[in-house]
């Protein structure tokens, strides 16, 4: 299909109800001819990423739940006591460093202050800041590098 060809509407309804159907947010075909992408509009609202983003997953939340409760059992064994962790506030994966190659955010040991970046989380191709949550001393990083994480997963502990 080039330019001048017409649009096929019946196979873009098609598309356009599988999206409602399997509740899709966009779908993309492509083959020698032609590429095509449609997507749900969202609604859109101005809250903090770590608000917004557990809309999305409260239906597996009694699952993760169960998995990020023993994983924070860990933290407690390793002598970090009773501290509560940084858990992380979306569903993603986890940079300690802002590119390949560069340094670290944070290492244990290091004081960091509340509002400072410890990690990113990339979530739908978007680089979300994990900022402390309290100033203290990093006792332990809990996640490695490029690992994938789940909502209200412990990420590291400041004391």
């Amino acid at each position: 299909m080039s330019k001048s060809d017409p649009i096929d509407l019946v196979y873009l309804q098609k598309l356009a109800d599988l999206i409602v159907e399997r509740d899709l947010s966009e779908i993309e075909i492509e083959d020698e001819k032609v590429r095509v992408r449609v997507s749900r509009e969202t609604a859109t609202v101005s809250v903090p990423m770590a608000a917004a983003a557990p809309a999305p997953s409260l239906a597996p939340t009694p699952a993760v739940a169960a998995v990020a409760e023993p994983a924070a059992a860990p933290a407690a064994a390793s002598g970090t006591g009773d501290l509560p962790p940084l858990t992380s506030p979306m569903v993603g994966t986890a940079y300690l460093a802002p590119e390949p190659g560069a340094p670290n955010f944070v290492s244990v040991g290091d004081f960091v202050n509340q509002g400072q970046t410890v990690l990113i989380i990339e979530a739908m191709k978007t680089m979300n800041q994990i900022a402390a949550d309290k100033d203290g001393i990093i006792k332990e990083i809990l996640v490695d590098n490029a690992q994938p994480v789940e909502y209200g997963e412990p990420l590291l502990v400041i004391d």
